[in-house]
C-alpha cells in the first residue's frame, strides 16, 4: 500500500526576507518615476522595469513594507515614507545613516536581534545559530538566509565592526530621535523574569573615581529598574567583622552580579572568582577589551565608550536588560569550566 505523501511545510517567517540595501529600490523608483505619488503594487514594478509577479516580487514589496520604507493607505496600494525620503533624499550628511538605523529597528527579528546583542560582540558562529533558532525563534532552515540578510543589513548601516576577529553591534539605541524597541526589550524580559522585591544584585567594581561613581549614575539605577536592590560592598554591607566574609556573604546572597571590568582591579577578579566558584550569573562590563580575561570570552560582556555622549543611559538600559536575561538565561552568564563545556 502506498504511503499518501505529505504535502510540503510551508515555513512561516517574521523577518524581511531581503537585504535593506536590496528594497531601497522600490521607493528609490517610485520617487524617480513618480514623484514620490501613491500607485499600485503592479506600478512599482513598472517603474523598476520588471514584471509584476506574486511571488518574488511581492515578496520584496513585503520586505520593504517591514523596513518601514513603504506604507499601505489601502490594498493593492503604496506610498514612500518619511523614513525611505529621510534615507534617499536626506537634507544632511546624518540623516540617511539616520534613517537606515531607524528602519534596522522596525524590522521584526532583525531589530530583535541587534537589540539584543547591541554594545556586545556576537557569540560564535554555533552558538549565535542556537540562539536564533531557540531565542528568537528563526526556523532552523532558515538560520543561514537570515544570517545573510542580518548580517547585510547591519553594514549598511554602520551598526557592525570588527573587534579582534569578532563582530561588535554598536549601539546607537540613545542617538535617534525614537528609542523605539529598547523599552519594549526591557518589558518582555520584566514578563518573563520572576524577580522578588527582596532579590539582590552585587555589584563589583573598583571604589575610586571615576569608575567609583558609575555605581550611583549607572549600575545602581540599572539594577532597581530591573526590578532588584543593588548591593555594594563599601557602601552596603561593610562594617564591623571580617570583610571579605562580608563579601563572601554578599556574593552568595544575591541572585545575580554586576562586574565592571575596566582597569583589571585584583579585588574585582578575586570577587568575580567568588562568583564564578559559586556558579553566579554575573553580567561583565569594560570599556576595554583587553581587560576581559580570555577565559570569560564565552560570557556576554556590554562594552561601552565614555566618549559617547549617550553612554551612560546606553549603559543604563542594557545592564537593566542584561541582568533580567542573566536570570532568565544563566548560561549566557555562568562561568563554564572545561569540564562542563
Amino acid at each position: 500500500m502506498k504511503t499518501k505523501k505529505q504535502p510540503a511545510r510551508t515555513v512561516v517567517t517574521k523577518y524581511p526576507r531581503h537585504s535593506l540595501e536590496k528594497v531601497l529600490r522600490i521607493p528609490k523608483a517610485i520617487l524617480d518615476q513618480n514623484a514620490g505619488k501613491e500607485c499600485s503594487d503592479e506600478d512599482t514594478a513598472k517603474f523598476l522595469g520588471i514584471k509584476y509577479n506574486k511571488g518574488p516580487y511581492a515578496l520584496e514589496l513585503s520586505s520593504a513594507l517591514k523596513f518601514g520604507l513603504l506604507d499601505r493607505p489601502s490594498a493593492g496600494r503604496i506610498t514612500v515614507t518619511d523614513l525611505a525620503k529621510k534615507i534617499l533624499r536626506p537634507q544632511n550628511e546624518q540623516e540617511e545613516l539616520a534613517g537606515l538605523r531607524e528602519a534596522v529597528l522596525k524590522a521584526p527579528d532583525i531589530s530583535a536581534v541587534y537589540l539584543h546583542y547591541r554594545g556586545e560582540n556576537l557569540p560564535d558562529t554555533q552558538f549565535f545559530e542556537n540562539a536564533l533558532v531557540d531565542k528568537f525563534g528563526v526556523p532552523k532552515e532558515k538560520v543561514a538566509e537570515f544570517k545573510a540578510i542580518f548580517f547585510d543589513t547591519l553594514n549598511k548601516a554602520k551598526l557592525i565592526e570588527e573587534h579582534n576577529g569578532k563582530q561588535r553591534l554598536i549601539d546607537v539605541s540613545g542617538d535617534l530621535p525614537t528609542k523605539t524597541g529598547t523599552s519594549e526589550v526591557l518589558k518582555k524580559l520584566g514578563k518573563a523574569v520572576a524577580v522578588d522585591a527582596n532579590d539582590t544584585c552585587f555589584v563589583v567594581m573598583p571604589f575610586a573615581a571615576p569608575l567609583g561613581n558609575y555605581y550611583e549614575k549607572v549600575y545602581k539605577p540599572a539594577i532597581e529598574k530591573a526590578g532588584l536592590k543593588a548591593v555594594r560592598a563599601d557602601t552596603e554591607i561593610f562594617g564591623a567583622g571580617k570583610i571579605m566574609e562580608q563579601v563572601w556573604s554578599g556574593i552568595n546572597a544575591a541572585k545575580v552580579l554586576v562586574a565592571e571590568l575596566t582597569t583589571r582591579n585584583p579585588n574585582v577578579f578575586y570577587e568575580l572568582g567568588l562568583a564564578h566558584a559559586l556558579k553566579k550569573p554575573v553580567v561583565l562590563v569594560s570599556s576595554n577589551e583587553g581587560d576581559v580575561p580570555f577565559d570569560l570570552k564565552h560570557i556576554r560582556v556590554i562594552y561601552y565608550d565614555v566618549n559617547d555622549p549617550f553612554w551612560g543611559s546606553k549603559l543604563l538600559e542594557k545592564v537593566a536588560e542584561n541582568i533580567l536575561s542573566a536570570i532568565q538565561n544563566p548560561e549566557e552568564a555562568v562561568f563554564r569550566s572545561e569540564e562542563s563545556t
